[in-house]
Formats: C-alpha cells, sequence, structure tokens
C-alpha cells in the first residue's frame, strides 16, 4: 500500500497547528487565570505549585514543538525543493540508481499541497529537462524521464534508434562502446533543445516495432529515458482507463517539478556499503 506523504503532512501542520492555537486562545489563558487566583490567596507562594499550575499538556506540548518544524518542511517540500531517490536505471548515464537527486517545486508553477492545483504560472517544461512527474496510470508512483515532445510536437522513433521531432532528426554524436559492455551499447551525446547530455542504446535490442509516431496534445509531453532500451516511458504506456489519443502523454497536472542536482549516491544501503559524493553535481 502507497502513502501519500504531502497528505500525512499536510494533516499533521493541521493538527499540531490547532493544538498550538486552542493553547493561544483557551488552555494558556485558563493557567494565568489559575496562577493569579492562586497567588491571590496564597499566604506564601510555592514554586512548585506554580509549575504545576503553568504546566501545559503533553499533548499541547507536543503539538507546539512539532508545528513550526513541520510546517517549514511542508513549505519547502511543497513549494522549493523535495528530495526523491532515483530507484530504477532508465536514466542511465545521466542518472544512476541510487543517486539522490533535488527538484525544483516552483520551476513549472506553484502547485497546492495534495490537490496539486497550479495557482500561480511560472513557466513550461522545456524540451531537454529531466522532469519528475506522476505516472499517469498510477499517480502515487513518481517518474522521472526527460522532456521529449512538447504540446503539439510530432514525435517519432525510427528502425535505426533515432529520435525525429517534427520529422526533424535530434542532433546525437556517438561518443564510444559502453565501457564493459562488449559493443553491446554505445554511448551518444544528445542536443534536445538547449539541453546537451548523454544517451545509452543497445544496438541489437528492439522492444516496439520501428517508426512509430505520436503527436503530442495541448498540455501534455512526452517522456523518454535515457537509457533507450530500458526505459518504461511514453513509448510503451497503455492503460485502457486513459482515451487511445492521450496514452503515454504526461498532462500538466501530473508534473511534479524539475531536477536540477544530485546530492548523494547509496546504490543498495542492504549491502551495507556507505553512501557516497561522488556524483554530487547539476543535471544536464
Amino acid at each position: 500500500m502507497s502513502i501519500n506523504f504531502p497528505l500525512l503532512l499536510v494533516i499533521a501542520v493541521a493538527v499540531c497547528g490547532a493544538l498550538a492555537l486552542a493553547d493561544l486562545l483557551f488552555f494558556a489563558p485558563r493557567r494565568r487565570a489559575a496562577i493569579q487566583a492562586y497567588e491571590g490567596r496564597a499566604g506564601s507562594i510555592d514554586q512548585s505549585t506554580l509549575e504545576a499550575l503553568n504546566k501545559e499538556p503533553l499533548l499541547i506540548e507536543y503539538g507546539k514543538s512539532f508545528f513550526p518544524v513541520l510546517a517549514i518542511v511542508l513549505v519547502l517540500r511543497s513549494f522549493l525543493i523535495e528530495p526523491f531517490q532515483i530507484p530504477s536505471g532508465s536514466m542511465i548515464p545521466t542518472l544512476e540508481v541510487g543517486d539522490f537527486i533535488l527538484v525544483n517545486k516552483f520551476a513549472y508553477g506553484i502547485r497546492l499541497p495534495v490537490v496539486d492545483t497550479k495557482v500561480i504560472e511560472v513557466s513550461d517544461p522545456k524540451r531537454g529537462d529531466v522532469m519528475v512527474f506522476r505516472y499517469p496510470s498510477d499517480p502515487n508512483i513518481n517518474y522521472i524521464k526527460r522532456v521529449i515532445g512538447l504540446p503539439g510536437d510530432k514525435v517519432r522513433y525510427s528502425s535505426d534508434k533515432r529520435l525525429f521531432i517534427n520529422d526533424t532528426p535530434v542532433a546525437e554524436t556517438l561518443i564510444g562502446e559502453e565501457p564493459g559492455s562488449l559493443g553491446s551499447a554505445r554511448l551518444f551525446e544528445e542536443k534536445l533543445g538547449e539541453a546537451e547530455h548523454l544517451i545509452r542504446k543497445e544496438m541489437g535490442r528492439y522492444r516496439i516495432e520501428p517508426d512509430r509516431e505520436w503527436t503530442v496534445p495541448a498540455g501534455h509531453y512526452f517522456m523518454m529515458g535515457d537509457n533507450r532500451d530500458n526505459s518504461n516511458d511514453s513509448r510503451y504506456w497503455q492503460d485502457a482507463h486513459i482515451p487511445a489519443d492521450l496514452a503515454g502523454m504526461v498532462p500538466d497536472h501530473n508534473i511534479v517539478g524539475k531536477a536540477f542536482a544530485v546530492w548523494m549516491s547509496w546504490p543498495d544501503p542492504k549491502l551495507s556499503n556507505l553512501p557516497h559524493f561522488s556524483r554530487v553535481g547539476l543535471i544536464h
């Protein structure tokens, strides 16, 4: 069962905030009134009695303590920056399994937490951006891919593994064979818009029929992984509940943010290996 962390965080902030407000409006005045009454009738003041009268209920104490911390986390995570960990190799060589990345939440507009309604326009995704989004068939799952097609674009992937956008081949340069692949995989430098990045192709592997073509509808985006033959992306998504013309497309309201940096890598904590920082840097 997946956990809706944003919803839990909003509920926690609301509960702690309500406890802090209740203390401010009701419980704190009652404590002050009790202390004043005691001081007015007591011949001598007992410090321990004063402390007992001024003591906050345990629930109120916890609520007031956690509220500012949770509120800051909510603001940072919802509107500024959210961390993610890469679970698969679909973005190799740009991102590797175990990379911890930072995602800019306001790059494509300010959205309300939980409901994800955009309230402030900032900018639209650009071709070549590395973007985190909610998987259209299951919005509880976050995916990360590269933006290939913008609204209105015609995308084609040819039999010789070339990418075409609006009938124009995307520029790519062969870098060489992937080390250790024994010639089965090659690395290319691809230029999508202003983005220059590496992609990986397995030259003897074909997962889809050649020369498929897609037209990107308004308000949607076509996504692909940089590990072109090992990526579950817009080329393959099918869902009986999604109209045929929208199959494989990521709607704007599913966007989470733009991935911009790797801050740590930890490939397999189960093996007890330590995290490392050799891959720290900006994402291209």
